[in-house]
């Protein structure tokens, strides 16, 4: 029997669909909503041939563990695709971009970042298998879908795959509030993985070293650090404009 799981919401339970149908194993949906929106994601399970059970609000709210479902819930096939990370860079046309998440633990926080790493084109988001939070169902029901379209890739030893990465002439920056240099003085449109450190304790001492680059995020006010994936949002954001940029002819930019 194949081992189970359960995501609950709509963005969660919808991208699922769209993305991996033949992994949603029923659809619970609560009989006393009959909206729009409810009747749009009927419609794209009966399309798609996923089961549907209606149930009521109770027996969802057992399923979801009293998590906010939306009056949606979802088995699915826990077995996911695994996701290689020589396959994800061996494809790409155009240089990479990385998220490196070191120890994230708060599923809101991972969620977050994997909206983050979809909406700035983040080809893969890389974590370390201990310590870190990892998919789950409120990971997908923040991530809004993206824990569908954003391959998220665990390793063993993340110091190692950093290195990996700078064999491949991936430049490897670790975001810091001690760094010296700052955004502002930041520049690299070749292909690039951002690290991003766990709440409150920021990078781990290894992870920091192998970095080839530490950088901070200026910060004007009182507040000393910012949520991670707040953090992350920025340094994307920051890593995508520089890539459409025009360059000027004889600039020049650290780490290149």
């Amino acid at each position: 029997m194949a081992e189970t799981r359960i995501i609950h919401g709509f963005h969660a339970v919808t991208a699922r669909i769209r993305q991996h149908a033949d992994s949603v194993m029923e659809l619970y949906v609560d009989t006393k909503r009959h909206d729009p929106r409810v009747r749009d994601l009927l419609k794209l399970a009966e399309t798609n041939g996923v089961r549907i059970v209606p149930v009521d609000g109770k027996r969802l709210d057992g399923m979801a563990g009293n998590a906010s479902h939306q009056g949606v819930v979802a088995k699915v096939d826990a077995a996911r695709k695994v996701v290689n990370l020589d396959d994800v860079l061996d494809t790409l046309i155009e240089p990479a971009l990385l998220l490196v998440l070191d120890g994230v633990q708060d599923p809101h926080n991972l969620g977050a970042c994997l909206r983050c790493a979809d909406a700035f084109g983040v080809h893969a988001v890389i974590a370390p298998k201990d310590r870190a939070v990892g998919l789950n169902a409120t990971v997908e029901k923040v991530a809004c879908g993206a824990a569908e379209t954003v391959p998220y890739i665990t390793v063993t030893n993340l110091a190692r795959t950093l290195r990996e990465l700078q064999e491949r002439d991936i430049w490897v920056v670790g975001a810091d509030s001690e760094a010296e240099n700052d955004l502002n003085n930041f520049y690299h449109s070749d292909a690039l993985a951002l690290v991003l450190g766990a709440e409150g304790e920021g990078l781990r001492r290894l992870t920091r070293e192998t970095c080839d680059q530490l950088v901070s995020i200026p910060m004007m006010g009182s507040v000393a650090s910012l949520n991670v994936s707040v953090s992350a949002g920025i340094c994307l954001y920051e890593a995508r404009s520089q890539r459409v940029e025009v360059k000027v002819p004889g600039s020049h930019g650290i780490g290149e």
